[in-house]
C-alpha cells in the first residue's frame, strides 16, 4: 500500500444516501489520511468507456475500491477481478464473501410502522419493488411484522416487473399502481421502500384521484430533502446515518488495505428518525379529545417539560375520562406519549447538533436531565452520550 492510499470510489452521486456515504469516507480521510481518491469523470466529459476508465486506474496503483453496485453485471465482474481490498454497496443481492454497506432494512420497516401506528391508523399498506432487491424484500417484512403485531393486516403491492434486460417503463406500470390503489381501504397509511417510490405512489394517488395525506398518508425512507421537498405535498421519510456508515466503511477498507481481517462482513448504516412533512402530517383518531390532547403534547413536549396535569388544563374533560380514552384508543397511558416525544426530540438533536447534553437539556426545558436520560435509556437501549457516539461522527 503506498504512503497516501489510493482509492477508487465508484459511487453514485445523485441521491443523499450516496453523497452521504462520500461525505463519510472524505471525513475518515480528513482524521485518518490523507487518501488519494480516484473518481468517474463527470458525464459531460463523455469519457464513454468504463473499463478503458478502469484499466487506466490499474496503471495509477489502485490499493483500494468502495463500489456502489453497477447495474451492468459484467462491469461488477470486471472490478471484483482486479483482485484489490473492497467495500461493496449493493442494490440488487448482498455480495458473498465481500464486505457490504447495508441499511437496517428489518429496524427501518418496523420504525415506520410503529410511527405510522402511532398517529392512529388501522388500515396499511405496502409500496416496494417486488422481489427485485432485496431491501425493499426486507423493509417490507420488518413494516408488516409490526403492523401485524398490532393486529392489523397490510396490503402488498405485488407487481413485479418483467426479468428482461429492458422493464416495462414508470409510465407502464402506473396504471398498475393507480388500480391497485384505487380498490385499497381508505383512509390509509402507506410505507414505500424508499423516497423515489413515494414519489411515485403519490403521483399515482393525484392521478386516481385521492387526497394525501387525507385519505393515502405515505411515508419513504432515505429523506432525500430534493426528492422529499419538491414533491406536493412534501414527502414524510426516514432518515439515515449514511454518513457515519461512509465512515465506517472507510475504516474497514483501511484496515483490508493493510492486510488485516475484518470478520463482521456488514457494515450497518444505522436508523434514525421520522421526518414529519405533509404526506403524514395527520392524525386518524376519531375521539376529538384524544386528537387534541395528541396535538398539544407533539406542539409542546418538544420544548417544555409538559406533565399530564398541562394536558388537562388544555383539555375540557376529567384526568379519569382522559386516562380512559387513551386507553380505549391509543392502549397507551398520557405520560407515556409525552415521554416518547420527549426521547424522539432528544435522540435527533444528539444526531443533528454539536450541541452538549445539558444544553439539549436546556433547549428542552428540562431541569433534570437525569429523568430524561433514564427514560432515553430505556426506550434505546443506550445513554445519550451513548446514542450519539454509534449514530453520528460527534
Amino acid at each position: 500500500m503506498h504512503e497516501k492510499p489510493k482509492v477508487l470510489l465508484m459511487m453514485e452521486t445523485s441521491r443523499r444516501y450516496g453523497r452521504s456515504i462520500l461525505r463519510g469516507i472524505a471525513n475518515y480521510s480528513r482524521r485518518h489520511g490523507p487518501w488519494i481518491f480516484y473518481r468517474q469523470a463527470p458525464f459531460y466529459w463523455g469519457t464513454g468507456n468504463t473499463k478503458k476508465t478502469l484499466k487506466r486506474l490499474l496503471k495509477q496503483g489502485i490499493d483500494g475500491i468502495i463500489l456502489r453496485e453497477q447495474r451492468e453485471q459484467e462491469l461488477n465482474d470486471s472490478i471484483l477481478a482486479m483482485n484489490l481490498p473492497v467495500v461493496v454497496s449493493p442494490f440488487r443481492e448482498l455480495f458473498s464473501d465481500l464486505h457490504n454497506i447495508v441499511t437496517d432494512d428489518d429496524a427501518i420497516g418496523k420504525m415506520a410502522a410503529e410511527y405510522l401506528l402511532r398517529r392512529g391508523f388501522k388500515q396499511f399498506a405496502y409500496c416496494g419493488f417486488g422481489e427485485m432487491y432485496y431491501w425493499s424484500r426486507e423493509r417490507g417484512k420488518g413494516f408488516g411484522d409490526r403492523v401485524n403485531q398490532a393486529g392489523f393486516e397490510i396490503h402488498h403491492y405485488a407487481y413485479e416487473q418483467p426479468k428482461s434486460r429492458y422493464p416495462h417503463s414508470w409510465e407502464k406500470e402506473q396504471v398498475i399502481l393507480v388500480d391497485w390503489l384505487k380498490r385499497l381501504p381508505k383512509p390509509i397509511a402507506m410505507m414505500a421502500c424508499n423516497d423515489d417510490r413515494s414519489q411515485h405512489v403519490l403521483e399515482a394517488c393525484k392521478i386516481a384521484g385521492f387526497n394525501v395525506p387525507e385519505q393515502v398518508a405515505i411515508i419513504g425512507m432515505g429523506n432525500d430533502d430534493l426528492v422529499c421537498d419538491l414533491a406536493s405535498p412534501p414527502l414524510s421519510s426516514i432518515a439515515l446515518a449514511a454518513e457515519k456508515g461512509g465512515y465506517e466503511a472507510a475504516a474497514t477498507l483501511d484496515k483490508l488495505m493493510r492486510g488485516k481481517k475484518v470478520l463482521n462482513q456488514r457494515i450497518i448504516v444505522p436508523t434514525l428518525y421520522v421526518v414529519t412533512r405533509q404526506s403524514t402530517d395527520i392524525l386518524k383518531i376519531d375521539d376529538p379529545y384524544v386528537a387534541q390532547a395528541l396535538r398539544f403534547i407533539h406542539r409542546r413536549a418538544k420544548r417544555e417539560a409538559i406533565q399530564v396535569d398541562d394536558v388537562l388544563r388544555a383539555i375540557p374533560i376529567s384526568r379519569r375520562s382522559l386516562y380512559e380514552r387513551f386507553a380505549r384508543v391509543l392502549e397507551r397511558p398520557v405520560h407515556e406519549e409525552i415521554k416518547h416525544i420527549r426521547v424522539d426530540q432528544l435522540a435527533r438533536m444528539l444526531v443533528s447538533t454539536n450541541l452538549s447534553i445539558s444544553q439539549i437539556a436546556s433547549t428542552l426545558g428540562c431541569s433534570d436531565m437525569k429523568n430524561l436520560s433514564r427514560y432515553f435509556k430505556q426506550a434505546k437501549g443506550m445513554s445519550p452520550l451513548q446514542y450519539r457516539k454509534h449514530h453520528s461522527l460527534k
